[in-house]
């Protein structure tokens, strides 16, 4: 009885996105724990009214925030990349994009340490999948076979976890400022083949 007159009194000031971004942001400070109605609302300087206008419980924020995360940070990218034309650019803006925020690569790493609850497990596969399958199709576009350009997206993709976790555990290993965009540039050829380059399993196959 006390939500519900605090919801017919208080109409929110916050959209349910405002709050799911919030709960994101408490996601790279304290992980899953730290989704907490109480300190979030105090943070957003509201009540809890406008939590309960939107969501029925802290579940559903938290699935709504993964769906946010999911759209923003990997559907929304994919989109973007699509409009590229050509493919090697297409991977350029895909690793350009994923490797332009700090926060977000903490994020990641705060979700994918959280992954032993089945919420948080479901939406990491599902992403690390729909990432993997994208990039696949993107070097495919640059006339690899199916087999090389699954092991090229496969070894791009996990360069790029790696790179996420030396910022968060390391981050005075990599260089500062407008040297981090040489580091990026040393990346992107590296992991970007040209033509008729094989992936490195092959090559050492080769060797």
């Amino acid at each position: 009885m006390e939500v519900a007159t605090s919801m017919a009194q208080q109409k929110p000031t916050l959209s349910a996105d405002d709050w799911a971004d919030a709960a994101l942001d408490a996601m790279v400070d304290g992980g899953l724990d730290g989704v907490a109605v109480e300190p979030l609302a105090r943070k957003l300087g509201v009540t809890k009214g406008s939590f309960y206008w939107h969501f029925a419980n802290r579940d559903a924020l938290i699935r709504a925030s993964l769906e946010r995360w999911a759209s923003r940070e990997t559907e929304q990218i994919i989109a973007r990349a699509k409009g590229v034309k050509q493919p090697r650019k297409r991977i350029q803006t895909v690793f350009k994009a994923a490797n332009g925020s700090e926060r977000e690569g903490h994020l990641y790493l705060a979700l994918a340490a959280a992954s032993r609850d089945p919420r948080v497990a479901d939406f990491v596969h599902k992403v690390s999948q729909r990432r993997l399958d994208f990039l696949s199709e993107c070097y495919r576009a640059l006339g690899l076979p199916t087999r090389d350009a699954r092991k090229w997206a496969t070894f791009a993709y996990s360069t790029f976890l790696g790179t996420l976790q030396l910022r968060r555990d390391n981050p005075s290993a990599l260089p500062p400022g407008a040297m981090f965009n040489e580091y990026l540039r040393l990346l992107i050829e590296t992991l970007i083949p040209r033509s008729g380059e094989q992936p490195p399993a092959a090559n050492e196959q080769a060797a």
